[in-house]
């Protein structure tokens, strides 16, 4: 059935998480992730009655809805995996299937984390730590909009929201606070479930 995603609940309090807010993580989930929900859920319904005998590349409704859907399911998508992971001390096991990954693709946590910060410091809409499908690796993308710069067969493990309403509100222009702030509370255990339970369906 089209148009019946849900919006899920926060897998922590609002007041769970090390340096991000409790107003940050209301608006956050409850408004922007809230929205992006409930415009796919619209656009299916659109697109379930739109004249496809009109689409046309320049310009046509059902090219404008084909691209806000994208647009809408990766803002819902993207948004649940960077909840999902949270809610942990960051401390990372390095005997964790996830840890010995990332040190064999990265050459060290350290090289990794040096990456990942880099790469979430060059983003403006998101960072993601994904499983790239043609080679087995693991890999930092990013992208300036939640339908650009994803790479075609990469599954994400981590989805860091780089755009200013996760952060501004705590630390202004600092965006370097709020990265640390969310690599503080990575729950690794729940990194490692994820990579694990992909792994088994895709390798």
């Amino acid at each position: 059935m089209v148009g019946n995603h849900k919006i899920k609940d926060l897998p922590f309090k609002y007041d769970d998480l090390n340096g991000i807010s409790e107003q940050v993580n209301k608006w956050h989930h409850d408004t922007h992730y809230a929205g992006y929900v409930n415009k796919r859920n619209e656009v299916e319904l659109e697109l379930e009655k739109v004249d496809k005998s009109k689409s046309n590349v320049n310009w046509s409704l059902f090219r404008a809805l084909k691209d806000r859907e994208t647009f809408n399911a990766n803002g819902q998508i993207l948004h649940e995996i960077y909840w999902d992971v949270l809610g942990g001390n960051g401390e990372m096991d390095e005997n964790l299937e996830i840890a010995k990954k990332i040190k064999s693709d990265f050459g060290s946590i350290e090289k990794w984390r040096e990456d990942f910060i880099a790469s979430a410091k060059a983003a403006i809409g998101w960072s993601v730590l994904a499983l790239d499908l043609s080679d087995g690796k693991l890999k930092h993308f990013i992208g300036d909009a939640h339908n650009q710069g994803g790479v075609w067969g990469a599954i994400p493990i981590i989805a860091m929201d780089m755009y200013e309403h996760a952060y501004y509100h705590d630390y202004g222009p600092d965006r370097a606070k709020y990265i640390e702030a969310y690599l503080k509370n990575i729950d690794w255990k729940k990194v490692n479930q994820r990579y694990k339970k992909l792994t088994k369906l895709i390798l």
